[in-house]
């Protein structure tokens, strides 16, 4: 391998090339990304609008980092792949020609065909453009809408709101992010959002995207959404939230054979020799199984399989290679301040060899669920809101397929709450007085003891 093309430069892309280079010191490595100049973490886009963070924070590296290590950094869109001819175009019409490639183009905004979707000051939220777009759009504007309820509707939400923005958040199933979340934690995650004066409207889809006229602009300004009740709802700003979509509409003639992502198999080759796809573009065309006994989904798009698909794939191409198996599935986020901890297999829906324990303190801003199997009571997965768990117990317990007695006797071990530690350890102990019930310190020793 002379020269190694990767195509996007974020977790996926670039950990494939720094690992790359720790392993071959020969290799020219290219990284392409029409998005920006250097790798930064997407997670943070949200701190920068609310004014937590500046973009040069978010760049993990120094700018002479890539000099150092001999990774040239190249800004431009690549427009085709040409496979046969192992090269590729950019927009500018340079040709570029490779050994191998790795697709790591990562995902694009879901959107359906609204009318309307093409006004001004209607979009989603993955890159760097979205948010300087966001940033110009809602400059002195006092209403916003957001379409779906999933982790970048809140997002959006959060982010708006930080600026005093009204928001009105349309949900069309009866409770939050229904799709991953059971009917307790949904509901929970929605009146949070109510108090942090989000007008949550359940049950209810975006029908249509309403524009004025500009003669600066043939698409206008966005200036209301109508909903399937008819009701309309001014606005100035409408932010996409119903998830995204693998970025691989420029490989339709490349001879990439495509499902909706780039399908590869396990040491994520696709159909053709030396291309290879990581990341959020990519799709398993056989589930793949965790080192817990858990299938997969053929699409992952989290910010950690990215860096392990990296990890994963540098070892192949520097001739050792490798089939990826993934652990225990984990995932965490922040609604507004409640946190929210996922591990292992939780669907929203129980399968029928399931059993739940579910516990929600008083508050109602704290909760914690396992499920585990009705057959051997074996924990397969948990949810915790508001509450913070350590990733090494919940991963161990799912791992081993701990019982569900078992692990309830050492949640314990899972209390990653500095300040409820010592209220939780006394009252176990008997050192000290049990707390009242309605103080939240005493949430461990509650949780411990109705689950006895």
């Amino acid at each position: 391998m002379k020269h190694l093309i990767i195509i996007g430069n974020g977790i996926a892309g670039i950990t494939t090339a720094r690992h790359v280079r720790q392993q071959d010191s020969t290799v020219r490595i290219t990284v392409i990304s029409a998005e920006s100049d250097h790798f930064y973490s997407r997670t943070a886009l949200m701190y920068i609008y609310m004014g937590h963070m500046t973009y040069a924070h978010t760049k993990p590296y120094e700018d002479g980092f890539w000099t150092k290590n001999r990774i040239d950094l190249l800004r431009g869109y690549v427009e085709q792949v040409d496979t046969s001819g192992k090269r590729i175009r950019l927009a500018d019409g340079q040709w570029l020609n490779y050994d191998v490639l790795v697709l790591a183009t990562g995902s694009v905004s879901t959107t359906f065909d609204w009318p309307g979707l093409s006004a001004s000051g209607v979009q989603g939220l993955y890159g760097l453009p979205d948010l300087e777009r966001m940033e110009q759009f809602t400059q002195n504007i006092d209403r916003a809408v957001v379409v779906g309820g999933g982790l970048i509707g809140v997002e959006l939400a959060e982010m708006l709101r930080s600026r005093h923005i009204g928001v009105t958040m349309l949900v069309r199933d009866p409770h939050y992010w229904s799709s991953t979340l059971p009917a307790e934690e949904g509901k929970l995650v929605g009146r949070h959002l109510l108090r942090h004066g989000v007008d949550l409207r359940l049950e209810t889809e975006l029908k249509e995207i309403q524009a004025r006229p500009d003669a600066a602009d043939p698409s206008g300004r966005v200036r209301a959404v109508v909903t399937n009740t008819g009701e309309e709802i001014s606005c100035q700003f409408v932010g996409l939230g119903i998830g995204v979509t693998p970025n691989v509409a420029f490989l339709k003639n490349s001879g990439v054979e495509l499902g909706k992502g780039i399908l590869v198999n396990e040491y994520f080759e696709t159909n053709v020799a030396d291309v290879y796809a990581i990341g959020d573009c990519n799709e398993f065309r056989q589930p793949i199984l965790g080192t817990d006994g858990a299938l997969r989904k053929p699409i992952e798009q989290i910010w950690y399989t990215g860096r392990m698909h990296g990890e994963t794939l540098a070892r192949t191409l520097c001739g050792s290679r490798t089939a990826y198996r993934p652990g225990v599935f984990f995932n965490s986020a922040k609604f507004f301040d409640i946190e929210y901890q996922t591990y292992g297999t939780l669907n929203a829906q129980l399968t029928d060899d399931e059993q739940t324990y579910y516990w929600e303190h008083p508050s109602g801003e704290q909760c914690l669920r396992i499920n585990y199997r009705t057959t051997d009571q074996s924990v397969v997965g948990i949810h915790a809101l508001g509450i913070r768990l350590r990733q090494a117990v919940c991963d161990r317990w799912i791992q081993d397929r701990t019982p569900f007695p078992n692990v309830v006797s050492q949640l314990r071990q899972a209390d990653f709450n500095p300040e409820f530690s010592e209220s939780f350890t006394d009252q176990l102990t008997g050192h000290a007085p049990a707390r009242s019930p309605d103080r939240r310190k005493g949430w461990f020793h509650r949780l411990f003891s109705a689950t006895h």
